[in-house]
């Protein structure tokens, strides 16, 4: 695959992001992060990417099911730092904690092992896209239900119009999205 050595990340991550629309439903552009994962030195970027805006080695990297899994690993294993797994209700197989929150039309709940963090851990919660700021505002209540600290935030694609930064700011300031719309 040609690659332009002089594009930034943003620029190249966004010349493969693929816009579906009317999904999940009609007047939603999606986007689209799987064609990402056919460029694997772009999947190394990416991962450099986080690492390097990361003001201090977390303790452990969470990751939001399922796409904030993704890169979330790859991150905490370069880190050499645990990661932890936040589900939905119901999906994970050992004791856990939760916590619901609401979305824009019902509510949800998620989860992860309630032995995951310890007490005064900083941690990195990770997804793949930031828009309302919703879910990622719960996972930082839940960590810091647990006892965790919130270090930061990072996300592959920001959609900044939708303001979903107002809703994580409370936890921490440290909000890296590596692509903004």
């Amino acid at each position: 695959m040609f690659v332009n050595q002089k594009m930034t990340l943003e620029d190249r991550i966004k010349s493969v992001i693929r816009d579906v629309a009317d999904f999940p439903k009609p007047g939603i552009n999606f986007k689209d992060i799987t064609p990402i994962f056919y460029d694997q030195v772009l999947c190394s970027k990416i991962v450099d990417g986080f690492i390097s805006g990361i003001e201090e080695k977390p303790d452990a990297i969470v990751g939001i099911e399922s796409r904030g899994f993704l890169f979330g690993f790859l991150v905490a294993n370069k880190l050499n730092v645990p990661f932890v797994l936040v589900r939905k209700s119901g999906k994970l197989p050992y004791k856990t904690i939760g916590i619901a929150y609401d979305l824009e039309y019902g509510s949800a709940r998620i989860e992860m092992h309630s032995d995951a963090l310890q007490k005064d851990w900083k941690v990195l919660i990770h997804d793949d896209l930031l828009a309302t700021g919703g879910t990622a505002a719960a996972a930082a209540r839940l960590v810091e239900k647990a006892g965790g600290i919130v270090s930061g935030f990072n996300f592959v694609v920001g959609l900044d119009f939708l303001e979903g930064k107002s809703k994580l700011i409370n936890h921490n300031k440290n909000i890296t999205c590596l692509v903004h719309y």
